[in-house]
């Protein structure tokens, strides 16, 4: 069974969250009080780990704004007690061929199952489960007459009955009719006096008798009636064994990192485990440790073997997980008692988990790590004990790796792909407002949430206020879009602008420049720039020391600058290889390749070449045609002396000069301009230098 749609109703912040779909991993974003928490609160009490947690309460979980008013409702019986969640499950084949051995082919409208949980209570007190599996009841009934090969006669009767009430009807008077007329035919045979006759009479009066499948059919029947209705039957033989257990985790389930062994085996055998004890017995179980052995070992050399070897398998199994530190090992520690000893920890075996920093040569208690760190390593040790039940599972955390870096946060979610998303038994919903929670592979798994009441000046109407549920973005608000923005940001960052070899220039006019001329090189058999580099504008050249080392910090990545340099900019971009962002040999200027003690990539192309794209862009708005000896500034840079031109005879009707724009212009027309040579050779030089970079 796989959950496939799920929907809440009249819970805490909740007053209707609409259906919505369940993927094998499903990442429910919003900001915070979105009421996140309370879906993953309403789904976990459907079928809980710990029964105990299965019930709904109407005092702690009805929306209390109108609590009062439901309890009203109830006890002058005006409603019925509401339903809380409400999924549907999707049967897989195991479950479909179970039911089909049993009942035959089609006797299942869907392949779904759906069930409901509410503030209803059964016998016992408990919230009351209500199943309804969508049974053909006709299809039913003609299957099992096929099955049980009844008289001829008796199945074209009883295969046209719609229902199993019918069908056992409809073989009860048979039976009856049977047994009057086998007592009508005995009865006459005893009358007989000639024994061979008496003896023939018997004989037809018994083949009279109904079959024996008939009356196995009927025994199925009232079977079959002592269940509410054949769905329950179902549910209860094939279904209920495989309905997958919620498992809830959130900060709460953290490890201590030590703690008493008889204690915790005396919470054990009692059923009474703290949440920190679940982590803490996964550790050990994914030691493969034996408590018992613990506390009675049968020599010191065993009991540091096993430990070593613990830690060992620890440190293998979990730390590959965990990108933060790589020089850290997990290290087991079992010793009697002492007096100084924390509290509960006063007399017998303690066993002690320990971080060992191989780098700074330090070891730290488990659970005096970072948050961050404790988190994490508390969630893999409870999970790997999870896995190894081999249960059906539905896996709720909320707000996983809240106290991770961003780069710790995405190491947790290839956690989920690599170990729950092939785990065929296993799903999980988890809620987050991080965009480095969101897999910006898989936004079909996102589900947003969204509370518009708390930002609502004025009360809304029950139909829209409370939590709610959406898949399209469109329907979504602003605050609760903000983690989708930030992972699909960041995954453009990735993709688009960032490559094995990246080219760092400083706006988008470089990049058209670039891939313009070496569109033209290349079809004059000439060294254009290799279509290895991705060319990545940064916007600004203020901005290049930060994308510099930002980027520069990712391993396997191959990154160069192509920029302009001008007074004032020579210290930044010595900094970049004299701090070690990137080698000498890869910070390269426009100013290379010009021979000009400043440079621009505009000042790569002749002079006179640049003033026509100028004058031909701005033919509308220039007073009067440009000429090259009407830039009379002094500086090396033709984009200064434009400026310095247009400040004295401006654009017309308010015009502003872009130096965006002569590059466009450039790029859409290149086919019908003529390149000076001397353009070309200082390009086919910049790329030919470039080139020679990659890795």
């Amino acid at each position: 069974m796989k959950l496939r749609t799920v929907r809440v109703r009249e819970f805490q912040s909740v007053w209707d969250s609409n259906p919505f779909e369940i993927d094998k991993i499903t990442c429910l974003v919003g900001k915070n009080e979105a009421g996140k928490t309370a879906l993953l609160q309403a789904l976990y009490r459907l079928n809980p780990i710990d029964e105990s947690d299965g019930k709904f309460d109407v005092v702690d979980d009805y929306p209390r704004s109108e609590v009062e008013d439901y309890q009203q409702d109830i006890e002058g019986k005006k409603r019925q007690p509401a339903v809380v969640v409400e999924a549907t499950f999707q049967l897989e084949e195991p479950e479909l061929k179970a039911i089909f051995a049993e009942y035959g082919d089609d006797v299942l409208e869907r392949p779904e199952v759906e069930v409901k949980k509410g503030y209803s209570r059964d016998q016992s007190g408990s919230s009351q489960l209500l199943v309804s599996v969508p049974i053909v009841e006709s299809t039913v009934v003609r299957n099992l007459v096929a099955k049980f090969e009844l008289p001829e006669a008796l199945a074209a009767v009883a295969a046209k009955e719609g229902t199993l009430e019918g069908l056992s009807r409809c073989l009860t008077e048979a039976q009856k009719k049977q047994d009057q007329a086998f007592a009508e035919a005995q009865a006459a045979a005893n009358q007989l006096q000639d024994e061979a006759a008496k003896a023939s009479a018997m004989e037809e009066a018994k083949a009279l008798m109904e079959s024996e499948k008939a009356k196995a059919l009927s025994a199925r029947l009232l079977e079959l009636r002592s269940y509410a209705s054949l769905g329950q039957h179902i549910w209860d033989s094939v279904l209920k064994p495989v309905f997958p257990k919620f498992l809830y985790f959130d900060e709460y389930y953290q490890l201590k990192g030590q703690d008493n062994i008889q204690a915790l085996k005396a919470r054990m055998d009692k059923h009474s485990l703290e949440p920190h004890d679940h982590p803490l017995l996964g550790l050990i179980d994914l030691a493969r440790l034996d408590l018992n052995t613990l506390v009675a070992p049968q020599s010191t050399q065993e009991l540091k073997n096993k430990l070593q070897g613990a830690s060992n398998h620890l440190s293998s199994e979990i730390l590959r997980y965990w990108s933060q530190n790589r020089h850290l090992r997990i290290n087991f520690d079992v010793r009697g008692a002492l007096p100084g000893d924390p509290r509960g920890m006063t007399s017998g075996m303690n066993i002690w988990g320990e971080v060992y920093d191989t780098k700074h040569e330090v070891s730290t208690l488990l659970g005096k790590r970072s948050a961050g760190f404790v988190w994490f390593f508390s969630f893999l040790a409870w999970y790997s004990k999870v896995k190894k039940e081999d249960s059906p599972l539905v896996l709720l955390l909320d707000e996983p790796g809240l106290s991770l870096h961003g780069r710790a946060q995405h190491d947790l979610v290839q956690y989920f792909e690599l170990e729950v998303a092939t785990n065929p038994k296993h799903q999980l919903i988890y809620t987050t407002h991080s965009p480095f929670m969101v897999d910006p592979q898989h936004f079909e798994r996102v589900r947003i949430v969204q509370d518009k009441g708390i930002d609502a000046d004025n009360p809304l109407p029950r139909q829209e206020d409370g939590t709610k549920v959406f898949t399209d973005v469109l329907d979504a608000g602003t605050d609760s879009l903000f983690p989708l923005q930030g992972a699909l940001g960041y995954d453009i960052y990735q993709t688009l602008f960032i490559g094995p070899n990246s080219l760092i220039v400083e706006g988008v006019s470089d990049l058209l420049y670039l891939q313009t001329v070496s569109g033209i090189l290349e079809s004059l058999g000439r060294v254009g720039l290799d279509s290895r580099w991705t060319i990545t504008p940064v916007g600004g050249s203020d901005k290049v020391p930060t994308f510099v080392a930002l980027i520069g910090s990712q391993r396997n990545l191959n990154v160069a600058t192509l920029v302009d340099v001008q007074k004032g900019d020579q210290q930044t971009i010595e900094n970049l290889y004299r701090k070690k962002l990137l080698k000498k040999t890869h910070v390269r200027t426009f100013a290379d390749f010009t021979g000009k003690t400043e440079s621009d990539i505009e000042d790569m192309f002749d002079e006179a070449f640049y003033v026509d794209l100028v004058n031909r862009e701005f033919a509308n708005s220039l007073a009067a045609e440009l000429k090259a000896g009407d830039l009379t500034s002094c500086s090396p840079r033709i984009l200064i002396k434009v400026e310095d031109y247009l400040t004295r005879r401006p654009l017309k009707s308010g015009a502003r000069f872009s130096h965006y724009r002569p590059a466009r212009f450039f790029a859409e027309n290149a086919p019908t301009l003529v390149v000076p040579e001397a353009t070309l050779n200082r390009f086919e030089l910049a790329f030919t230098e470039v080139n020679a970079l990659l890795a």
